[in-house]
């Protein structure tokens, strides 16, 4: 049984690695890669949510995300990768995420997250901090348009609203999670 849960989590992970980054063999093929996936997630929340179109517009910014999720028993993990505008200078800051959570779960996800910076404070701390706390629970059996998920998440960053998409994937999760998000080096 442990041999099995080792190999499982040995494949869970290698699989994290390889999407923690944005495709491409060259740098300006992973801006671009990134820049589609956030065109891509971006409109999918307007279609979904029509009133987020004036709160991102009116934001101080926005940032997209896609992460892979991992929850095995007691430990939940991700990595992806990000972008985020500043609505007053244009400016794009190409980032990383880890993240790293306890709780009771079982899956892996792809999941896109949208989040809105109401104030240039929260936009700049995030920037430079980078890093959220908070509790999500969520149920996801997804596979490109069939399925469906339904998740909520909760966190104690103010003035900032997420929200989250499941692309692909199945689980069942309550987590208290940590997440860490970081200027990409590469991309910037």
């Amino acid at each position: 049984m442990n041999t099995k849960l080792l190999m499982l989590s040995a494949v869970l992970a290698m699989l994290i690695a390889g999407c923690s980054k944005p495709k491409g063999g060259t740098f300006d093929e992973q801006r671009a890669y990134a820049q589609e996936m956030r065109s891509m997630t971006i409109n999918e929340l307007y279609r979904k949510k029509p009133i987020t179109r004036d709160k991102v517009k009116n934001a101080a910014g926005y940032g997209v995300f896609s992460n892979i999720n991992t929850n095995l028993f007691l430990l939940s993990t991700g990595n992806g990768y990000g972008i985020v505008h500043d609505n007053a200078t244009g400016k794009d800051t190409y980032m990383k995420m880890a993240m790293f959570g306890v709780g009771l779960g079982l899956g892996v996800k792809d999941f896109r997250a949208v989040i809105i910076y109401r104030t240039p404070k929260s936009l700049n701390t995030f920037i430079t901090e980078g890093w959220e706390w908070g509790g999500h629970a969520d149920a996801a059996a997804k596979a490109g348009d069939k399925g469906g998920a339904v998740g909520a998440a909760g966190d104690i960053t103010a003035d900032m609203e997420i929200y989250q998409f499941t692309e692909a994937g199945i689980a069942l999760q309550a987590t208290i999670a940590g997440t860490k998000y970081w200027k990409d080096k590469n991309l910037n």
